[in-house]
């Protein structure tokens, strides 16, 4: 049988707001909510980022204790993932909410171009995150921009500041950084591979009408997909995504084309080695 495929659901993120979209979670409650749906769906992993009522990008430890604390109880054994992304704070207050001791956290160990703005991420600030997913126990998913930032991963995992084999996410289709590019992506596969063996674990996730051509690809490589109002609104051209769940089930579809058991919360524990 094939490996089951780990879907991870982004639910909210830093810019999508309900004016482009009014099934996107802004709330606590909301994104509960709307969590517990794409569990239901076949999502085992969470993505979250917190918002303040003006739906402008939070930070705040509080908030992310209570979505925590939600999805703990209403969505049992799903891997919770706290994002550390630079557009919802500066330096260490990216990482304010990794004492609350997440499964998993996002960790951009390198810079790249986004649409309107360079995403900083110095080597200083990328240290102090691994540092402190290493003190909780947090297993970081490397969210890979750009090849360098494989490559970098794999040094940090050398230097024992990632501790476990690295579970790397190729993001393509972000303005001014790396487009959705076959080629390019079967190579991504590749370095991955021959750094970390045969059977290391991998995501894709791409952006706006990207995501479904990289939910395909993913799922077609043995790879694992992340789907998501933070990363695309829409169903297609002309009509919107009702919610996260419907994306997920979009997911979860292509995994049924394509033979292979969409991942329940415990088997994407195992896959990924998170207690």
């Amino acid at each position: 049988m094939s490996t089951p495929c780990i879907i991870c659901v982004a639910i909210t993120g830093s810019l999508p707001r309900k004016a482009d979209n009014p099934a996107v979670p802004i709330t606590v409650s909301e994104q509960i909510e709307s969590t517990h749906a794409a569990f239901e769906a076949g999502a085992s992993i969470v993505h979250a980022h917190v918002r303040n009522d003006d739906e402008t990008p939070s930070s705040d430890p509080e908030k992310f204790a209570a979505l925590k604390d939600g999805v703990e109880k209403h969505c049992p054994g799903m891997i919770i993932q706290f994002s550390t992304g630079g557009r919802s704070g500066a330096g260490q207050t990216r990482g304010g909410m990794l004492p609350l001791g997440p499964d998993m956290a996002s960790l951009s160990v390198g810079s790249n171009n986004f649409p309107t703005r360079v995403y900083e991420n110095p080597p200083e600030l990328v240290d102090w995150l691994a540092a402190e997913m290493l003190s909780y126990s947090i297993k970081p998913e490397i969210e890979a921009f750009d090849l360098s930032h494989i490559l970098k991963a794999a040094d940090m995992h050398r230097r024992g500041q990632i501790k476990d084999t690295p579970y790397v996410q190729f993001v393509m289709g972000v303005k001014n950084a790396m487009p959705a590019d076959r080629q390019v992506f079967d190579f991504y596969v590749q370095t991955v591979k021959r750094l970390f063996g045969e059977k290391a674990q991998w995501c894709a996730a791409g952006i706006g009408t990207n995501q479904l051509v990289l939910n395909e690809w993913s799922v077609s490589s043995g790879g694992h997909a992340r789907t998501g109002l933070e990363d695309n609104i829409r169903l297609s051209k002309t009509q919107l995504a009702p919610s996260n769940a419907a994306l997920v089930q979009r997911v979860a579809d292509i995994c049924a084309q394509h033979h292979r058991p969409v991942a329940t919360a415990s088997q994407a524990r195992r896959i990924l080695g998170i207690a």
